[in-house]
């Protein structure tokens, strides 16, 4: 699978992550004619390799002679939709704006609804999150990873006044992710980058057991005394099937994954429990992290069902819309939360009745948990007519003696 690492120890902007995408080999002319399809005129783009303390790194610069500097949510979300952009860049474009609403609304104490961006609904700001989206696709990149976030110090000016920093959108989209300041003062982390990361990653951590195949250098317009200003963008593949050997020399990180998710919640007491069976399979394929309900009491003291679907917050609309589609709920409510996650692994361990994979979870580099595959050991049971508990048998066993001898 393709998998992305943002290392920000500089923060992260929207020109910053465009950079790093055009550096790590994305076509800027590609990206471009996908933006042409905005209905917004007078603004121009470019990209030029810059020295960032002694980083070579691209720095993508937008140039607008666009009036209008304050945008709607719902102006911004006609505006992508009238695009008609690939339904990769054009859904996570929409998404990233609207988590963006989402944490004015929550700050300003209004309605999503009447939410009005100023500097984030400039056109600058609309080609960096638009063309970030067409990068993500152009380049394949299925999951994100990010590192904790140097948000800076000091203050900034914005059409709100003189705030603090993390100023306050910033500082609600990050709420949950791991962040710090080394003490520069200046914003390092500006409401579109925190945009970006908070819709996209699925972990935040170290960097993720990954095969790197390119690293793209995003530079930020400024230049800072104490460190290099750019954002790193590690692109690869995950590495989820490890063999004996890579088990035995593997060195795995000391702490728990921290992960973003979405819980989307839905209460009902008109549905068959035939539905909801039926929800939770086409859930759990389409790649829902969780599915599952509990039983509760409604109005009127009849009984229901809460649903709850656990998934990337990248894949919200896709949920959403599936609750809708295959349940009776009217309303779907939402709430962002951070998850602690065990280091996980795959490996397959030979056993007198075939090949098994295990599944492996562990913390500070020990494993706390191994458990068998279940759909490997059903496959066999049904095969070879054999008692399914005697295959869950076996494989517990031959992991075992595997991982005694590695051990040793």
């Amino acid at each position: 699978m393709k998998i992305a690492y943002l290392d920000c120890f500089s923060g992260i902007s929207g020109d910053m992550t465009l950079g790093a995408l055009v550096d790590a080999g994305c076509s800027l002319a590609e990206i471009e004619a996908h933006l042409r399809r905005l209905p917004v005129p007078g603004w121009n783009i470019s990209a030029e390799k810059v020295v960032r303390r002694g980083f070579v790194a691209t720095q993508v610069k937008v140039e607008s002679n666009d009036p209008q500097r304050h945008r709607s949510l719902s102006e911004i979300l006609q505006m992508i939709e009238r695009a008609e952009l690939p339904p990769a860049i054009s859904e996570r474009a929409s998404s990233i704006f609207r988590r963006l609403g989402e944490a004015e609304a929550q700050v300003h104490g209004v309605a999503i609804e009447k939410v009005h961006f100023h500097e984030v609904g400039a056109v600058d700001a609309i080609v960096d999150i638009v063309g970030s989206a067409a990068g993500f696709a152009q380049l394949g990149i299925e999951e994100f990873f990010c590192s904790p976030l140097n948000v800076g110090g000091g203050r900034v000016d914005t059409q709100h006044g003189n705030l603090p920093v993390p100023a306050p959108a910033t500082a609600e989209l990050l709420r949950g992710a791991p962040t710090y300041s080394n003490g520069i003062q200046r914003e390092l982390v500006t409401p579109t980058g925190a945009a970006i990361v908070a819709t996209v990653t699925s972990r935040f951590g170290p960097q993720p057991a990954m095969t790197v195949n390119t690293i793209g250098l995003g530079a930020g317009s400024a230049q800072l005394a104490e460190q290099p200003n750019v954002i790193r963008l590690f692109v690869g593949e995950s590495v989820s099937q490890l063999d004996n050997a890579t088990l035995k020399n593997a060195a795995f990180s000391d702490t728990a994954l921290e992960e973003n998710i979405l819980v989307l919640e839905a209460n009902l007491d008109d549905m068959s429990p035939q539905v909801y069976g039926y929800f939770a399979e086409r859930a759990l394929e389409a790649g829902a992290l969780d599915v599952f309900s509990i039983p509760v009491q409604m109005k009127k003291n009849r009984p229901g069902q809460l649903v709850t679907v656990l998934c990337k917050p990248a894949d919200r609309e896709k949920f959403s819309d599936l609750l809708f589609r295959e349940t009776t709920t009217l309303g779907v409510r939402q709430s962002h939360v951070m998850r602690r996650a065990l280091q996980r692994e795959s490996i397959a361990v030979e056993t007198s009745l075939g090949s098994i994979r295990m599944k492996i979870a562990r913390l500070h580099g020990h494993i706390l948990n191994a458990a068998p595959e279940y759909e490997d050991c059903q496959k066999i049971a049904a095969e070879r007519g054999v008692p399914l508990k005697q295959v869950l048998a076996e494989a517990a066993f031959q992991f075992q003696k595997l991982n005694g001898a590695m051990k040793k």
